[in-house]
């Protein structure tokens, strides 16, 4: 895309493909399964023309990044280790940046707000609520007694087993149902079914947010990675669980706007809604200043509803 610069950045021993443009202060954005920097082209281009440094890597494991073979190299401390890197690199002249997360993008941001707050002068996070730390109960157990086996997470969680299910699909198939999935509820990949369909099914079409010059981007760069590296960052959902035992009870403590649309997956899971709207968000994220619930809009909502969310991520980082 026009003006938009692209770089490697060395971190820890990974290449980092980071995406930039503009000048002033930094917008760290993250993204999510399945992505790539290209899902924020849209919140790059506005940003960056509203006053700001928009970048955007393709975070380990993704696009034109390194994908370091084990999957115990994507724990949360591992990409929260390449941020702070990739931060000392680029902005060593910014004690803070503002950081806009989506999906495992805003998980990974809910990270980087626990471990280094003083790295984050203000948190976008859309879809994903912080998950606070049950220290009796590890998470993959908990998605396996209320969604089953079939529970997309559930599996991915063998190595090799869901990724020679998925090539057999294809990538532009496989692409197409995860973008297109609006299903107010979990997803489920039955074992040698795909996504719920017989191989004679018809397959999905493109939703209607994204072009067919849009999706072969993405089917260019997944047919090149392979999906693992993604799938990896769900391999260590326990293993956070673990790492994350010293942070047990602690909250998040910079200012954070949150939004969701009311079809995503995320939203009508795990006592979601009841967690956002009776005080549990707010008691685990007391510097929550804003939040918004898009209606008719499902999950990959930057995408979906751009112009609406580079909006509330100017409005909220102008601020301060």
């Amino acid at each position: 895309m026009e003006g938009i610069q692209h770089r490697i950045i060395k971190v820890n021993g990974v290449n980092l493909h980071v995406a930039e443009k503009g000048h002033g202060p930094v917008i760290l954005f993250l993204h999510g399964f399945p992505e790539l920097w290209y899902s924020w082209r849209h919140q790059i281009v506005a940003l960056a023309s509203l006053g700001y440094r928009a970048v955007a890597p393709d975070l380990r494991g993704y696009g034109d990044s390194d994908a370091p073979r084990s999957p115990s190299s994507y724990t949360c401390l591992d990409i929260v280790g390449d941020l702070i890197g990739l931060l000392d690199a680029i902005a060593a002249d910014q004690d803070k940046v503002f950081v806009v997360g989506h999906d495992w993008g805003a998980l990974i941001a809910w990270y980087l707000c626990l471990f280094r707050p003083d790295r984050v002068k203000a948190l976008v996070n859309l879809s994903v609520v912080f998950n606070p730390r049950n220290p009796q109960k590890k998470p993959l157990s908990v998605m396996r007694a209320v969604c089953g086996h079939d529970y997309y997470i559930c599996r991915f969680q063998e190595v090799g087993v869901i990724e020679a299910e998925l090539a057999q699909i294809g990538t532009k198939r496989v692409l197409k149902e995860f973008l297109s999935y609006r299903t107010p509820g979990p997803l489920f990949l039955p074992k040698d079914k795909g996504f719920g369909k017989e191989a004679s099914d018809s397959p999905a079409g493109l939703p209607f947010w994204l072009s067919e010059e849009d999706f072969n981007y993405y089917v260019t760069k997944f047919d090149k990675t392979g999906f693992t590296g993604g799938i990896n960052y769900y391999r260590n959902i326990d293993r956070n669980w673990e790492l994350v035992a010293p942070w047990t009870g602690t909250q998040i403590k910079v200012p954070v706007k949150f939004i969701v649309g009311d079809l995503d997956l995320t939203y009508n899971s795990f006592h979601t809604k009841d967690y956002i709207h009776k005080g549990g968000f707010k008691r685990d994220v007391p510097f929550l200043q804003e939040l918004v619930i898009m209606e008719g809009v499902g999950h990959f909502i930057n995408e979906e509803r751009p112009d609406e969310i580079n909006k509330h991520i100017y409005e909220f980082f102008n601020k301060f």
